[in-house]
């Protein structure tokens, strides 16, 4: 009996940043007097609101239901009117918004809705560094991967791609606030974005699962669907908005999130998704409404974060370059010397794990804009951020 060949664009996804943490770590003996503190991952560790719990427990029910790959209405409904209090956006909940189990597994299948695998030349535009996803999405999708360095702003230069770059482009990646510089895209790079999908045809994902983890009440980050309508475009043609409940509730567990958007492509990605078997449980669903339809907890949840930049920040200023950031959760810390070296010796020294930068990159002419940086999640307690911070300072006074 002939042996199967697995699919061979598998070969092309590069080992995630968290496995290369693990194996540049492998032989690190971190210091025995201290404890151990995590800033590497991305995960929140603020305690999930009880209406999210209870809300939860309450539907145990639909555990005797499947349930639909459109989700039942109230829930779409809900995020219609999240969107409208956060953004001044109007959607049609039957056709402009979808239920996904998080944004993560939402922004890898979308591609392959957009990406035909016949074309041999197809390009996804994802910024450098970057969510893994994007790339991996890209690749097994059929399309080559044309990487974006973010510039000293935290930010891409839309417009510096070349006219032979958009010509082949299918997939645009944003990423904003940004994963990992915390940098906002504004109005003026939505419309060179805008302009350029409208000339070249190509589609927007606008990833926006930080969006709610912003430091001034009075000052929300910009959304792509509220650029969109600023700049006269009210039926986000080639727009799609990915956004989760992970970071904004503090329910990464929970794996609730929603598209919106184009209704033309929304209406496709449900066609696949209905094949794909990504249909939200009830009992998600049912805490989701509760989710989406309270804003107390989240000014609650942001209030910690404001809090812990407020206190750190400072702190690793006084030893290394790092700004605070527009939003997110991330420090984005400019390293004295090799990134991975850096985060080696400050496991061995301090038994403080943070992720190299370099890791969250790919290196295009010789360059890989991630490294020299390296990126702290401030998700843990106010206690163990200073903790780290204090650690920081200590480890850097090796140096001196």
């Amino acid at each position: 009996m002939p042996n199967l060949t697995p699919n061979p664009r598998l070969q092309l996804l590069q080992a995630y940043p968290f496995e290369r943490l693990r194996k540049l770590h492998a032989n690190i003996k971190p210091n025995p007097t201290l404890r151990a503190i995590n800033l590497s991952i991305g995960e929140p560790k603020h305690i999930t609101p009880a209406i999210i719990k209870n809300s939860l427990t309450e539907a145990l029910d639909g555990l005797a239901t499947y349930p639909t790959t459109l989700g039942n209405g109230e829930l779409r409904q809900s995020i219609s009117q999240w969107i409208t209090r956060r953004y001044q956006v109007t959607l049609n909940p039957e056709s402009q918004i979808l239920p996904v189990l998080g944004s993560r597994e939402a922004l890898f299948s979308f591609a392959q809705v957009v990406l035909n695998p016949t074309e041999n030349d197809a390009l996804v535009i994802s910024p450098n560094p970057f969510y893994q996803i994007y790339e991996g999405a890209a690749l097994l999708g059929g399309a080559q991967v044309h990487y974006l360095p973010l510039q000293a702003n935290g930010q891409c230069d839309y417009a510096s791609v070349s006219e032979a770059v958009w010509q082949k482009t299918r997939l645009v990646y944003t990423c904003t606030p940004g994963n990992p510089t915390g940098a906002v895209l504004s109005l003026e790079q939505w419309q060179v974005l805008f302009k350029a999908s409208a000339k070249y045809g190509f589609v927007i994902a606008a990833d926006e699962c930080y969006s709610e983890i912003f430091f001034d009440e009075n000052n929300p980050p910009l959304g792509a669907l509220q650029a969109a309508i600023k700049l006269g475009l009210p039926d986000f043609d080639r727009l799609v908005v990915f956004s989760s409940l992970s970071k904004r509730s503090n329910a990464p567990g929970l794996r609730s999130g929603f598209v919106a958007g184009d209704a033309n492509y929304l209406s496709q990605f449900l066609k696949y998704r209905t094949y794909h078997g990504s249909a939200m449980s009830p009992m998600v669903q049912h805490a989701s409404i509760a989710a989406w339809n309270d804003d107390h907890h989240v000014q609650e949840n942001r209030k910690l974060y404001v809090q812990k930049f407020n206190a750190i920040t400072p702190l690793i200023k006084t030893v290394y370059k790092v700004e605070k950031p527009e939003a997110g959760f991330y420090l984005w810390l400019k390293t004295p010397f090799c990134d991975q070296t850096f985060c080696q010796q400050l496991l061995e020294n301090q038994n403080l794990t943070l992720l190299p930068g370099s890791f969250l990159g790919r290196e295009v002419d010789g360059i890989n804009p991630g490294a020299g940086y390296t990126r702290i999640a401030l998700v843990a307690s106010l206690e163990d951020c200073q903790e780290a911070a204090e650690r920081i300072i200590n480890f850097s006074k090796s140096f001196k």
